[in-house]
């Protein structure tokens, strides 16, 4: 092979880490379910997320391998306006590993600096994505554009995703710190919808490869929902946030066939963290409330959950025994706005 050819490995950019954050959030909410189903339901949460943790372990030898390898492809992603957001989808992944080992009751030191690091590089990204809005750019010049080009659901991850902190960190006696990094999430939830929605009328849609990770604005309302449980906040509180993300799964929810009408790609992933969050708060608020309908409606929605996640690893060990992941991605031409 030429030194000049290209390698699957060049192409692991860090949006595979969503992976990771899927099937650590399906753990999560399998152990969410365990008061209604019994221990079965742990020994699947602690299955699946064992399985999360050797992805995630994989993914980072993989990237470290990667640097050093194709460096210029790692500079690239860093400067890419849709791939740098995918970046937080590492310490992301982290704070849910360790939500998952603290849950668990496993490995309680390690959990917890887990937690440390992914926190740190939680704060850390979240700095460094924003400080591309105050780059110095050129009115209409192609930079200018790009900003624009960069507002996409992904920018949830790096911004709003600071909101998984609390989830293991109040337990690991950090409430004050964990607070912190909800505020911003809190803060910049509005924020992103916001600029979300001004794309999408001023600037046309984002590429069609994109779509499935309008599945993310999920995201923000079920893992605030979470946290104002591990903050025991009023109940009505947590029913408010689990509404809007219901409002917001329905509106998603109902362009999801032509979402994923298009051919298998890692963007398809996006939808599975989202989901898995909001069943793991359905169930907690279903059980805090006695309401028994909602539990039912809650099962139901992780064993959807369930069969949309295992149809997406079935989907990526075929398209990586195929060679259509691990590859160049097609260049989708943007949309201009309508006149």
């Amino acid at each position: 092979m030429s030194a000049t050819a290209p390698t699957p490995l060049k192409f692991l950019h860090p949006g595979w880490f969503s992976i990771v954050m899927g099937l650590a959030g399906l753990s999560l909410a399998w152990h969410s379910a365990s008061g209604a189903l019994g221990e079965w339901a742990t020994a699947v949460a602690l299955t699946v997320g064992a399985v999360a943790a050797g992805v995630f372990v994989a993914l980072l030898l993989g990237s470290a391998v990667r640097w050093q390898r194709h460096p210029d492809a790692v500079a690239e992603d860093l400067r890419h306006p849709v791939r740098h957001a995918f970046v937080a989808a590492l310490p992301v992944s982290a704070l849910l590993l360790a939500t998952w080992l603290q849950a668990m009751g496993l490995a309680l030191p390690l959990a917890h600096a887990l937690w440390w690091i992914g926190s740190i590089a939680q704060l850390g990204v979240t700095v460094w994505a924003l400080g591309r809005w105050l780059a110095p750019t050129v009115a209409h010049a192609p930079d200018a554009q790009s900003l624009w080009n960069a507002v996409t659901p992904v920018l949830y991850i790096p911004v709003v995703g600071n909101v998984v902190a609390p989830l293991a960190g109040v337990g690991f006696g950090h409430p004050v710190w964990s607070a912190v990094h909800m505020g911003v999430g809190v803060f910049f939830w509005p924020v992103v919808f916001t600029l979300l929605v001004a794309r999408r009328l001023a600037h046309g849609p984002i590429p069609p490869r994109l779509h499935p990770t309008w599945f993310i604005s999920l995201a923000p309302a079920a893992v605030i929902g979470l946290c104002t449980l591990r903050y025991e906040l009023p109940p009505l509180l947590t029913t408010m946030v689990w509404g809007m993300g219901l409002f917001i799964l329905l509106w998603v929810g109902t362009q999801a066939r032509r979402f994923f009408a298009q051919p298998f790609a890692l963007p398809f992933w996006a939808v599975s963290f989202p989901l898995a969050a909001f069943s793991s708060l359905s169930l907690r608020l279903a059980q805090g409330l006695a309401l028994p309908v909602l539990q039912v409606a809650a099962l139901a929605l992780l064993a959807l959950t369930s069969v949309v996640i295992a149809a997406l690893v079935l989907a990526t060990v075929k398209g990586l025994r195929e060679g259509t992941l691990l590859a160049p991605e097609p260049v989708a031409p943007l949309v201009p706005a309508s006149p």
